[in-house]
């Protein structure tokens, strides 16, 4: 075979095929429609059970061994690839790449004082829209096919998501921000009326892409606003996403405020609604965790963000299973993690609850990477011959560790039957423009604002 450069027609009992690098472009009839084929590969599924052979993808997310005389679109050289399931991010804002690098070393109330608040109250659509653009472009290019965003101006961030090819929840806020001087209530269902509007819309790019509710936390959030919030969410099927019990301050606060704990308190105004997006839950109570089990709600691990703001918490993964609560993960948002990197997330989420429980046997490899890709439709392609993946042992046993705790470089990213990453390039963004456009946003955001650095002057 030839490498990437060159073109050249190959001829067998099909009609002429095109071929440049590891990519053999079929003519297309309609039964092969979003149909890749990978040849002489390694497929781990979703049990994680490794396969070997040739593999064709399906549009629909499911797969089958090849015989090889199949009409498919493409046919892509599988020696050096392992195939898996994307990443699923359930919980980040993506515009906050804008913030990245910043504030960094203050506690938690000085980064938001001096770092965060500052800059958004200058946010504003196009500077959301930059930040998303560098965002789902990371996404994509460490291999994640989904996010449950939460952020301010929705409707800048979910055409970002559906240009680009990739799926989402795009919550929008429940509240209006910077938090106006006077008439706040009036403002606050100003914002709630936009929302509704984008849910009416109904959702983009084939249902890739939906909008939902953000009610951001039950210290920023009126009882008014969290019951309007989910009334709104029983009404239209909307997914509800909010922040709880993040901190220690938070859940006493609470406390001492209502005579309950977050979720409890949640729970007695009827807030929950099926498939509720509760982020971080790293100071809950084994009755609150009942509760998230009872109403189906998921509990979003972000170990790593967590860690950074030193919390204090962090989600107590074999409480939340024993308690049957369906739990997933999420980076956060940039600004407090650094990296929208779902690979590293899952790492640090099987080092984090080994350490925290004195238990070196929780999520194993398998477990991991399962709960960083449950419910999946897409693929992804590692590149093998990066050396992070050896040795792979015998019968390539060591495979799914060494993606997990040593990565790889994400090859190819395959959604709904389109590459929209091929050979390590992103075929739907172009990032060499996004960066430059996120260079330029960073110098007007920050303009004047110089938060404290790490010891960095």
């Amino acid at each position: 075979m030839e490498h990437a450069g060159s073109l050249q027609p190959r001829h067998n009992n099909h009609d002429a095929k095109w071929h440049r690098g590891t990519y053999w472009v079929e003519s297309m009839s309609d039964g092969s429609a979003g149909l890749t084929r990978y040849t002489a590969t390694h497929l781990i599924d979703d049990d994680c059970n490794l396969h070997s052979g040739d593999v064709i993808l399906h549009p629909n997310g499911s797969w089958s061994l090849s015989k090889g005389d199949e009409d498919v679109q493409t046919t892509i050289d599988g020696s050096s690839r392992v195939i898996t399931r994307s990443f699923q991010n359930w919980h980040t804002h993506l515009p906050m790449v804008l913030n990245r690098g910043m504030g960094e070393g203050l506690t938690l109330g000085d980064w938001l004082e001096k770092n965060i608040f500052p800059t958004e109250t200058r946010v504003t659509p196009e500077f959301v829209r930059t930040g998303t653009l560098a965002g789902v472009a990371e996404l994509i290019a460490t291999g994640t096919t989904f996010a449950c965003d939460m952020y301010h101006y929705p409707a800048s961030i979910a055409p970002v998501l559906a240009e680009a090819g990739i799926r989402g929840i795009i919550c929008g806020p429940t509240t209006a921000w910077p938090p106006p001087e006077n008439d706040a209530e009036t403002e606050d269902v100003r914002v709630l009326n936009e929302l509704e509007n984008l849910i009416r819309g109904g959702s983009l790019a084939n249902d890739r892409v939906e909008y939902g509710i953000a009610t951001h936390a039950v210290y920023t959030c009126s009882e008014e606003v969290l019951r309007r919030a989910s009334e709104m969410s029983k009404k239209y099927g909307a997914r509800l996403h909010i922040h709880t019990s993040e901190t220690r301050d938070e859940v006493a606060q609470c406390h001492e405020q209502h005579g309950m704990y977050p979720i409890e308190y949640l729970d007695s105004l009827d807030y929950f609604t099926d498939g509720t997006v509760c982020a971080h839950c790293g100071w809950v109570t084994k009755r609150e965790m009942r509760i998230l089990a009872s109403h189906g709600a998921h509990a979003v691990h972000c170990p790593v963000s967590n860690q950074k703001l030193a919390t204090g918490g962090t989600l107590s993964y074999p409480a939340m299973k024993e308690a049957g609560v369906d739990v997933r993960l999420g980076t956060d948002g940039a600004a407090s993690n650094n990296s929208l990197d779902m690979r590293a997330e899952a790492k640090a989420a099987s080092l984090i609850q080994r350490h925290d429980h004195w238990d070196s046997t929780l999520l194993p490899p398998r477990e991991s990477w399962q709960l960083a890709t449950k419910d999946s439709k897409d693929w992804v392609a590692w590149n093998l011959d990066d050396i992070r993946m050896r040795p792979r042992g015998i019968n390539n046993r060591r495979l799914l560790a060494n993606l997990l705790y040593s990565n790889s470089q994400c090859l190819d990213v395959i959604v709904a039957g389109k590459i929209i990453r091929q050979d390590g390039h992103t075929l739907t963004l172009d990032e060499q423009n996004i960066s430059l456009q996120l260079e330029a946003a960073v110098a007007e955001y920050y303009d004047g604002i110089n938060p404290p650095q790490g010891g960095i002057k």
